[in-house]
């Protein structure tokens, strides 16, 4: 699925070089930093639409000066919803090899606006064509790490994907901490997953980053599971890719007009969906920064002239490359 170094791009324009995921990561954390920064003047203040707005903005000046020629295929909506980061929005310097992107410039904008803990940054890129998208907004979603890669079938009970991942992690089932999002929809799911043994933590939202604990060695959960968003699966699915865990899919639209717009696209709702099926390429870039306090990443603090962001970088080279850095602030006071 990746495109050959000298395809065209949907500019016209033919990619010269290959996509560098590890020369792109460093744009890509200048910009998750930039949309952290900007939320904070949002935090706690209840706001999560001026929070939202501030990250897009903050995040798409600096994608314009990421090397190639860039394309939104995971966005903040279509184009007549958003007139920023929109699906199919054309991002980068215009030359150099195409890229797709995967981007959420405020995830947990509810945490956000409450100031409480789980808001971070994200964005994630590949090789031009190599990333799946949808026009769907939701996905039952089954996200395991490294130890447990190969053994999960998004097909078969939850009680069987249990059994299989306790097994490949040399564990029984109610040593097992699930990851589930607090939602209506998993009122029956949360208490039958206890019913096994196995512990839930159960988040109000932010399924990315509620993946990450399952996917980041350490990050003291063995599994993600349950509906969450479709966008958010995909930026899911790259993290997998790069840190050797495992994730499956399957759209599950929870309203007609969801279900009807699926169809109109002629999407086969029931298909289950693989990680090569979601990134196509090992070659690619995830980066996430933290904009309120969570279990992996801390929040902007100032230092003198400058903000110290946490942010987590994974490429093919570097996997679970935690970064503080030192960021110049913008009204240079100390």
């Amino acid at each position: 699925m990746t495109p050959a170094d000298d395809a065209p791009t949907s500019t016209g324009h033919t990619a010269a070089t290959a996509f560098d995921p590890e020369g792109v990561a460093l744009h890509l954390l200048n910009a998750t930093q930039a949309a952290a920064i900007a939320c904070l003047p949002w935090v706690g203040r209840g706001d999560k639409e001026a929070a939202d707005q501030a990250a897009v903005a903050a995040l798409r000046a600096r994608l314009a000066e990421v090397p190639g020629q860039g394309r939104v295929v995971i966005g903040e909506g279509e184009k007549d919803d958003a007139p920023m980061l929109y699906q199919g929005e054309e991002l980068g310097t215009g030359t150099g090899a195409g890229w797709d992107l995967a981007v959420d410039p405020l995830e947990g904008t509810n945490y956000c606006a409450r100031g409480v803990e789980g808001s971070i940054a994200v964005l994630a890129a590949t090789p031009r064509g190599a990333m799946w998208g949808t026009s769907g907004w939701y996905m039952d979603k089954l996200v395991v790490g490294s130890g447990a890669a190969g053994q999960i079938d998004i097909s078969l009970p939850v009680d069987d994907n249990l059994r299989r991942i306790a097994a490949a992690l040399g564990k029984q089932v109610d040593e097992l901490v699930v990851i589930v999002l607090d939602k209506p929809r998993h009122a029956e799911l949360i208490p039958h997953i206890r019913s096994l043994g196995a512990a839930v933590v159960q988040i109000p939202d932010g399924d990315v980053m509620g993946s990450l604990l399952a996917l980041v060695p350490g990050g003291g959960a063995d599994v993600a599971l349950g509906i969450g968003g479709a966008p958010e699966g995909v930026l899911t699915a790259v993290a997998a890719r790069l840190l050797g865990g495992d994730m499956q899919g399957r759209l599950a639209p929870q309203s007609d007009d969801e279900r009807a717009l699926l169809e109109s696209d002629g999407v086969d709702i029931d298909a289950a969906l693989t990680l090569d099926d979601l990134v196509g390429s090992d070659q690619c870039t995830f980066v996430a920064t933290g904009i309120t306090n969570s279990a992996l990443l801390s929040a902007p603090q100032p230092a003198g002239e400058a903000w110290r962001t946490c942010s987590v970088v994974v490429t093919p080279r570097h996997q679970s490359l935690f970064v503080q850095a030192l960021v110049p602030r913008a009204d240079g006071k100390a």
